[in-house]
């Protein structure tokens, strides 16, 4: 058939019941392989009824394009076969073939739902905004982004604040995580956020003690010797320890569990424990309530951490 409109142009209708980005480039690296230029590839979007696979096709028929398709649905792939025959419209179908060929070999029959490729990308492009957020606000930095944070972790130093933070920025979740200082005012940002997203993390003596030895062993630079001593250690766990208490915040016990564990009770603890998957991490943060809470502690820190400032 030839290609050629009445522009002159040759002419191909992607024709797709998603948004046709993965039929035009298809097309696009077979047109690759031929030195010709003037090719012009139309895009047309969201087709699911045959009505509109009727009207492509006379379209297509009108323009003397061809039609090629990643039409999912059996009904419209049949349909656009037969309207293309009786229109003498060349219909090229990209994705039939192969889905049932896979479904031979695998021997389950295909969903046969639009736009699943799409929402795929879409979850992947959340993991990815989620750990990039959740770098970006490892251990205290850049405090005035944490409105943003769906879950705040705050504890000392080798309480596992980081690996928690990206194991759960890889589910999806955007993670902040703030470090306590002996005797120092926690960010004044942390007590304008919704209090119900913050959970306090804490390891025994001895584990931690161990924990920042081995540190010390690994670390280039100086690092005081009172780090990994365990009076030093004592101070400051029951520092956070009031901290937590005194804010209202949940606790996790880091010293024997794993980080999925931790994971695990972490999102039980701000009521999504369905949430493992960045699908239903989105389901669950529609249904978690927003208590916003702040305790007249957090407020009078909040006013001595503004005075700090």
């Amino acid at each position: 058939m030839n290609l050629s409109s009445a522009a002159g142009r040759y002419q191909i209708f992607v024709v797709s019941d998603a948004t046709g980005a993965t039929g035009e480039l298809v097309v696009r690296a077979a047109l690759a392989q031929f030195q010709v230029t003037g090719v012009e590839i139309r895009r047309l979007s969201n087709i699911r009824t045959v009505d509109e696979v009727g009207r492509a096709v006379e379209v297509a028929q009108a323009t003397n394009a061809i039609i090629v398709h990643t039409l999912v649905s059996e009904e419209l792939r049949q349909m656009m076969l037969r309207e293309g025959r009786e229109r003498g419209v060349e219909t090229i179908d990209l994705i039939g073939p192969l889905l049932l060929r896979l479904s031979d070999q695998l021997r389950v029959p295909p969903l046969m739902q639009p736009g699943l490729f799409r929402q795929l990308g879409q979850e992947y492009l959340q993991r990815i905004e989620a750990i990039e957020y959740t770098v970006k606000h490892d251990d205290g930095q850049h405090p005035l982004g944490l409105d943003r944070a769906e879950i705040v972790l705050v504890g000392i130093s080798r309480t596992s604040k980081t690996p928690l933070s990206i194991y759960l920025a890889g589910k999806g979740w955007r993670v902040a995580n703030i470090p306590v200082i002996l005797n120092l005012p926690l960010p004044s940002r942390l007590m304008t956020i919704d209090q119900s997203r913050v959970v306090g993390l804490i390891v025994g003596v001895d584990r931690l003690v161990e924990l920042r030895r081995a540190r010390l062993e690994r670390k280039q630079t100086p690092v005081a010797e009172t780090y990994a001593a365990a009076e030093k250690v004592r101070a400051e766990l029951a520092y956070s320890r009031s901290l937590f208490r005194k804010a209202g915040w949940p606790v996790i016990d880091m010293t024997s569990k794993s980080i999925e564990e931790a994971a695990s009770e972490l999102l039980v603890l701000i009521a999504a424990p369905e949430a493992t998957q960045p699908d239903e991490r989105k389901a669950a943060g529609v249904a978690r309530k927003r208590r916003g809470r702040t305790s007249p502690h957090m407020k009078a820190m909040q006013r001595e951490d503004s005075r700090r400032e």
